[in-house]
């Protein structure tokens, strides 16, 4: 497999709102204006603001981000999976800051053959909680093609690893280790990155002289979106427990089953809340 990990339609729709709560606006308005400064602002500007997508999905970074940038646009979406792609070039485009129809292309990229020749033009690289699902060797070409074409970088909403469940149960510190190893597990030979993701990235950036700045940045779910806050916590358990039957910890197995009714109940009684923190990462040539 040379993408990173396959994910449904479903479950990008159902993170879509909180997502886009969740990411930094404070950096994206930073990336807009290094974008608008790297392509030429209008009315200097004769050609299309072109941002490439990576890791892109249905599309739900460039609704969100599109709006918040100068147009005109074109967005050059970038995945292994294509009918995800697909399900963005066939919907109706975002508009840009001044209400326009953005450009939407797209493409199958595997993300460890990625070069700067597949970003030519760029004047934005962005892409959505993807750090933590690739390896190191995907890692490093993002930042090689990133730095080979010289242009600003958005990279928000990757994993950290530190999680607030509420209200506290001592098993959470458990279950939050056993997730986040599951995060750093072999997949048909891909070592992944996990919560390491977005800081050996923006460790790799700022070696190559860029600057770097980030943000620390969160889900925050509760009664507000039941079936998201549901779908988390089974999602989260399920990896815990998968790393418990790699590691033979049966206690840990043995807990499952107790903690996911007592956080269950909760959720049904409206008790249940949980903040997923995340790291968003922007940088750019000096």
């Amino acid at each position: 497999m040379s993408g990173v990990l396959e994910v449904s339609a479903d479950w990008l729709a159902l993170r879509e709102a909180e997502d886009a709560r969740a990411r930094s606006r404070r950096l994206a308005h930073l990336a807009a204006g290094l974008a608008a400064g790297a392509a030429g602002d209008l009315p200097a500007r004769t050609r299309a603001l072109t941002v490439h997508d990576l890791g892109s999905g249905t599309g739900s970074m460039m609704r969100w981000l599109a709006p918040q940038l100068p147009g005109p646009q074109n967005w050059v979406l970038h995945d292994w999976n294509a009918g995800l792609t697909a399900r963005a070039v066939g919907a109706a485009p975002p508009h840009d800051r001044a209400g326009r129809p953005i450009a939407v292309d797209a493409r199958v990229t595997p993300l460890d053959g990625l070069t700067a020749a597949d970003l030519a033009g760029a004047d934005l690289v962005t892409a959505s909680a993807l750090l933590d699902v690739v390896t190191a060797p995907e890692a490093h070409a993002v930042v090689d093609a990133c730095v080979g074409v010289g242009a600003p970088v958005f990279l928000p909403l990757s994993v950290t690893g530190d999680v607030e469940v509420r209200p506290w149960d001592p098993r959470d510190i458990r279950f939050a280790r056993a997730f986040n190893e599951h995060q750093r597990r072999e997949v048909d030979g891909r070592r992944l990155l996990g919560r390491f993701g977005a800081p050996i990235v923006r460790g790799l950036f700022a070696r190559a002289g860029w600057h770097v700045r980030t943000a620390l940045t969160t889900w925050r779910l509760d009664r507000r979106d039941p079936r998201l806050l549901g779908e988390w916590f089974d999602g989260w358990v399920d990896a815990a427990a998968e790393q418990a039957q790699v590691d033979r910890d049966r206690s840990l197995l043995d807990q499952a089953v107790a903690y996911r009714e007592l956080r269950g109940g909760q959720q049904r009684n409206g008790g249940l809340s949980a903040v997923v923190y995340h790291l968003d990462v922007l940088a750019w040539p000096r």
